[in-house]
């Protein structure tokens, strides 16, 4: 995380956990009432302090929302960019899957942030997706056409493959609520994501092995 407040001053400890403490706060509001639904006064009182306070940290409600997507587009990228050429194509594919669902069940706020801001168009981090996350996804659908060309796995485009697994992954975390519903009150602790990572398992495994 950067070290200086929008100020320009080197931050001290206690600073940082101020701005940690209004990123935690701010991603709470986000995720519940969406960019355009949230102020500055909101994040304020969730984290606690005074908005003039908050404002010695983060210059505007954008800069606090830059900050966080910034961070939570290099914690999501993480899973694929261990995505290791080197090893057996099914068991990377597989890896991925359950590093998602992970995020799914540990990071459901920022997913739905992440969500909120691809719905609206992406206006404020077109310039990473484009960018950062363009060449990352282009770097490894080309690292899963070579294990296709190798004969490792069935040929599929990879890009709607990468698009296939965000989706289902994603979607229980987007629509959590949907999934307690659907699967019942005997099925909605967090056995719901091993049940899942079994399913995509299952489903990919046999949809990209060559043979099956």
């Amino acid at each position: 995380m950067d070290t200086s407040t929008h100020t320009g001053r080197t931050e001290t400890r206690i600073q940082r956990e101020k701005q940690d403490a209004i990123l935690e706060a701010a991603l709470e509001v986000f995720a519940s009432n969406g960019f355009r639904g949230s102020t500055i006064d909101q994040i304020a009182e969730a984290a606690g302090m005074s908005k003039p306070n908050l404002l010695y940290y983060f210059s505007s409600k954008e800069d606090v929302h830059k900050k966080l997507i910034e961070h939570l587009l290099d914690v999501w990228l993480a899973p694929l960019r261990h995505m290791n050429a080197s090893g057996d194509p099914i068991t990377e594919i597989c890896s991925y899957i359950r590093r998602k669902l992970e995020m799914s069940r540990d990071m459901p706020r920022e997913s739905r942030l992440f969500a909120n801001e691809i719905l609206q168009g992406a206006p404020r981090i077109i310039s990473m997706i484009e960018g950062e996350l363009k060449s990352l996804v282009d770097e490894k659908a080309a690292i899963i056409r070579g294990w296709m060309d190798e004969g490792k796995l069935v040929e599929v485009d990879p890009y709607h493959l990468l698009f296939s697994i965000w989706a289902t992954t994603q979607h229980y975390a987007d629509f959590d609520v949907q999934v307690r519903a659907m699967l019942g009150p005997d099925k909605d602790g967090e056995d719901r994501f091993e049940d899942a990572a079994k399913f995509l398992d299952q489903l990919f495994v046999h949809g990209l092995k060559p043979g099956d």
